[in-house]
C-alpha cells in the first residue's frame, strides 16, 4: 500500500513538472527582430488560449519587416492557418511560381499567405536592391518579409529555395517541404491542417 502511494505521488509530480516545462519551454524559442517585447506571463497566457489540434512542433515566432517597413509577427496570425513560402530573386523556379503565389495571396483561401526573402544571405540581393527590383514587378498581393542575413530561414531549417512551411491555427508547424508547390498542392495540404 505504501508503494502505491509513493508511485501516485511521483506520477503527480512528473505530470505537474512536465506541464510547467511545456508551458515555459515554448518561450525559449521566441525570436524577435524588433523592439516590442511581451512578458513571459502574457506569452504563456496567449499560448494557453489556443487548443493544440495538429501534430508537430510549435512554430518559432518571429518579427520581420515587409517591403514598406511595416512589422509582421507570426504571432499576429494566432488562430489562423499560415502558409510561408521562402524564396530568392535568383531562383528561377521561385520566379516562375510568383504569379501563382500572387493569385494564392489574393485572400480567397482559408489561410494567410506570407513570403520570406533573406537579403544578404545565400546570394540574395541586399535589402535596398531587392526592394528596388521587386517594385518593378506586378505582384501586388504578395506580402514579402525581409529576413536579414537568413536568421529565420536558419531557425526553420530552410535548405533550399523555394521551401514551404504549413502552420496550423494552433501555431503548430505541421510540415516544411522543399521545392515548388502549385496552388492546388498547397490547398490540398491545408485540407489536413486544422
Amino acid at each position: 500500500m505504501k508503494n502505491i502511494k509513493i508511485i501516485g505521488v511521483l506520477l503527480v509530480a512528473v505530470l505537474v513538472g512536465s506541464t510547467l516545462t511545456g508551458c515555459l519551454g515554448n518561450n525559449k524559442n521566441k525570436i524577435s527582430a524588433g523592439d516590442n517585447k511581451s512578458s513571459a506571463a502574457e506569452e504563456i497566457k496567449m499560448e494557453s488560449d489556443i487548443k493544440v489540434m495538429n501534430t508537430g512542433k510549435k512554430a518559432i515566432d518571429f518579427e520581420l519587416k515587409d517591403l514598406q517597413g511595416k512589422s509582421h509577427k507570426l504571432s499576429d496570425y494566432a488562430g489562423k492557418k499560415v502558409y510561408i513560402k521562402y524564396w530568392a530573386s535568383w531562383c528561377s523556379i521561385c520566379l516562375a511560381g510568383l504569379n501563382e503565389i500572387n493569385t494564392l495571396s489574393s485572400g480567397n483561401s482559408d489561410f494567410e499567405v506570407i513570403t520570406i526573402v533573406s537579403p544578404g544571405f545565400r546570394g540574395e540581393k541586399k535589402s535596398e536592391d531587392f526592394k528596388k527590383w521587386f517594385s518593378g514587378l506586378e505582384y501586388k498581393n504578395i506580402i514579402v518579409l525581409l529576413d536579414e542575413e537568413g536568421t529565420i530561414s536558419n531557425k526553420y531549417e530552410v535548405r533550399g529555395y523555394p521551401t514551404s512551411s504549413f502552420i496550423g491555427s494552433d501555431g503548430i508547424l505541421v510540415k516544411t517541404l522543399p521545392g515548388h508547390k502549385s496552388n492546388e498542392d498547397i490547398i490540398a495540404e491545408f485540407k489536413n491542417v486544422k
